[in-house]
């Protein structure tokens, strides 16, 4: 997960490949608290890891309910059945209302029964999502329920005393116009009271979010409680209903997020399907129509047991006017999609979307426009033209916290495809929101996603032997999300390769043979050779001062040459070395050369090594990085040099920290989004 304040993504062109989707977050967490209402022991395979499920997970353990992960993988889940162990505790949840709700709902009815005192809190913004109708269904069961701020919002106080009933014998009357969440709180809580007769609940007002509900239904099925259903307004739990284990339960993939890779299919993917694993026509979730959706405008789609499969259909997509109060949160998807279609797209009956992470169609309204669309917006409606061929803009998007804000508005940077001109990055700020369903979502776009290689921006670092400018990339890189190349890593490896199996070192043909068969993989700042972890073998003097002779190999550095290159990748790339600027990335729009002295270098290194246990001298340390700045300076073949364009940076006297901050400062002012910042390093 990019935990940065913000990710650039370059124009993109192209989709291909295969996506495995995590869990769904509403299975996730509803299967999580019947399991732990549950008695026994419930094996979870499939759980969605993410900032929703790890509140839940948080507030059963906090509750007494075993949670332990098993070396199978699976998690195992061993509940309370239905009696409190733990009477008194306050609970943090986030921004996950689908653990704020039913727990609020589950929670207050065991402490009006069996006593106890809960406080229930979370984010800022939870405190702005209505509760009230849930609450007010909850005291009209005998609940006692306090609001800790303002009245029909959380924090809340749920209370009780051993020995108390809850009413009953009337219907619970509840609004389902608000969130259907309100209704599946009290669904997955009732069973627990339903001991002296059956218990109704009546739906006041149309029911929004219906395969919400549907879901629950159905998990609850897999527990052993069978709810009666009159229509969408009339639902019974049965006298004496009792959660029981299936045993095992697997957690399909989540249906929402299947929109975004469906959406990149019907935008992006031109030479073969995109292909969707995890969730399909057998799926007990909702928004699996939204299948349906894109094929209204457009998308090509196959769908298996549990699978999708997308590629692009009619282009541009064509503009629709829809009624998604089925897909709630999988129309977000669609406004984006409205970018890519000929005339305006209208989705309407969506004014849950106004009660979600944030008011989504505000939001989706203000970013939209960013982008260069036109949008109208009502109480329940959105309505969004795409922007002219022209009309493109480089956007930094806000994402409010709401995961599915920044997911969506993703699919933005595949504006070429419109033939935007000219094509534009899109800056996706607080990434890292993606955690609450959906952790790893921009690695799993990259690695479906084509650029360009001439739009991936690149950074280029270069510098004599131990300026630092390895330790300076890796920082620059860390701080924007891009990728690293070390070109000395690549040239100190072939050397290593080379000592170890006897190569003549000074034969060029032999060394690019050997180059070009190298099994290499590449994981941060580490490298393995040949299934082994040689990074630290790289940093030995003697493979240092090879790989420096060696690069001046002509076969050998035409051999590596695209191989460099080929890191040049989205989101972007940081290159360090000694001819990034000048010979491998001579376009790169940011490049910098460090001019620390031979003496500040020779003191670094040396503290380097004394602190790993290896005896130096610091004037033979010296002494070697003047011949070889010497040698690297005066070789025909790519001289240690600056580029002609390139910002010196004297880092003698500069902490890693204060350069990575001048870099930062520099590639701001290069790039489209001035306004936004550079982030800190």
């Amino acid at each position: 997960m990019y935990d940065i304040p913000f990710l650039d993504l370059p124009p993109l062109i192209g989709a291909a490949g295969t996506v495995r989707l995590p869990g769904s977050k509403s299975i996730s967490n509803r299967v999580l608290l019947l399991a732990g209402l549950c008695e026994g022991q419930t094996l979870v395979h499939d759980l969605l890891d993410s900032d929703d499920t790890r509140v839940m997970l948080d507030a059963l353990r906090r509750l007494g309910c075993g949670v332990e992960a098993t070396a199978e993988g699976p998690l195992r889940v061993t509940g309370l059945g239905g009696r409190l162990s733990v009477h008194d505790a306050e609970l943090f949840l986030g921004n996950a209302g689908t653990a704020m709700r039913p727990l609020t709902a589950a929670l207050a009815l065991l402490a009006a029964t069996q006593g106890g005192t809960f406080e229930l809190s979370g984010v800022p913004r939870m405190h702005e999502r209505p509760i009230g109708d849930l609450v007010d269904a909850l005291r009209q069961l005998g609940c006692g329920v306090d609001y800790l701020g303002q009245d029909g919002y959380p924090p809340l106080r749920l209370t009780g005393s051993a020995g108390g009933r809850a009413d009953t014998a009337a219907p619970i009357r509840v609004r389902g116009d608000v969130s259907s969440q309100f209704l599946t709180a009290l669904l997955l809580a009732l069973p627990l009271v339903s001991e002296r007769g059956p218990i109704t609940v009546e739906v006041q007002g149309e029911l929004i979010s219906k395969p919400y509900i549907d879901i629950t239904l159905k998990l609850l099925t897999r527990f052993g409680i069978a709810v009666q259903r009159e229509g969408w307004e009339r639902f019974t739990i049965p006298q004496g209903s009792a959660y029981r284990s299936p045993g095992e339960i697997w957690v399909e993939g989540d249906a929402s997020s299947a929109s975004y890779f469906v959406a990149l299919g019907a935008i992006a993917a031109t030479e073969a399907p995109l292909r969707i694993e995890g969730v399909g026509s057998e799926s007990i979730q909702g928004d699996v129509a939204f299948v349906d959706a894109a094929r209204a405008m457009g998308a090509a789609v196959t769908l298996g047991p549990n699978f999708i499969e997308v590629s692009r259909g009619a282009w541009p997509l064509r503009a629709v006017h829809m009624d998604c109060n089925h897909i709630p949160d999988a129309a977000m998807t669609l406004a984006v999609m409205a970018l890519y279609a000929r005339g305006s797209t209208r989705l309407t009956n969506i004014a849950s979307w106004r009660v979600k992470e944030t008011d989504r169609i505000a939001a989706m309204a203000a970013e939209l426009r960013k982008v260069g669309a036109t949008v109208v917006e009502g109480e329940d409606f959105i309505e969004v033209s795409p922007p002219t061929t022209g009309g493109w803009l480089p956007a930094a998007v806000h994402t409010y916290d709401d995961h599915r804000m920044a997911m969506c508005l993703s699919l933005a940077a595949f504006n070429p495809l419109a033939s935007a001109d000219p094509v534009v990055p899109v800056r996706i700020l607080d990434p890292k929101c993606v955690g609450k369903t959906f952790p790893d979502y921009f690695e799993t776009l990259f690695g479906l996603a084509r650029a360009e290689r001439s739009l991936v921006p690149v950074i280029t670092i270069d510098g004599p032997t131990a300026s630092g400018k390895g330790t300076l990339a890796s920082t620059v890189a860390q701080a924007l999300g891009y990728h690293t190349l070390d070109s000395g890593s690549l040239y100190r490896v072939t050397a290593l390769a080379a000592l170890n199996r006897g190569v003549d070192t000074t034969d060029g043909e032999a060394m690019a043979a050997l180059a070009r068969g190298l099994n290499l993989r590449f994981e941060g700042e580490r490298l393995w050779l040949d299934g082994q972890d040689v990074s630290h073998e790289l940093r030995r003097e003697e493979v240092g001062s090879t790989a420096s002779r060696i690069s001046a190999l002509g076969e050998l550095r035409a051999a590596l040459y695209a191989v460099q290159l080929a890191f040049r990748r989205a989101p972007g790339l940081v290159a360090d070395g000694r001819d990034m600027g000048t010979v491998i990335f001579p376009d790169a729009p940011l490049k910098v050369f460090l001019t620390a002295s031979p003496a500040m270098r020779a003191e670094r290194r040396y503290k380097q090594l004394i602190s790993k246990g290896i005896s130096a001298s610091i004037d033979e340390l010296r002494a070697d990085l003047e011949a070889r700045d010497e040698r690297d300076r005066n070789r025909l073949i790519a001289p240690l040099k600056p580029a002609q364009d390139a910002l010196l940076l004297d880092n003698s006297a500069q902490t890693v920290q204060a350069s990575t901050g001048i870099v930062l400062q520099w590639w701001a002012q290069r790039g489209p989004f001035r306004d936004s910042g550079a982030p800190q390093s």
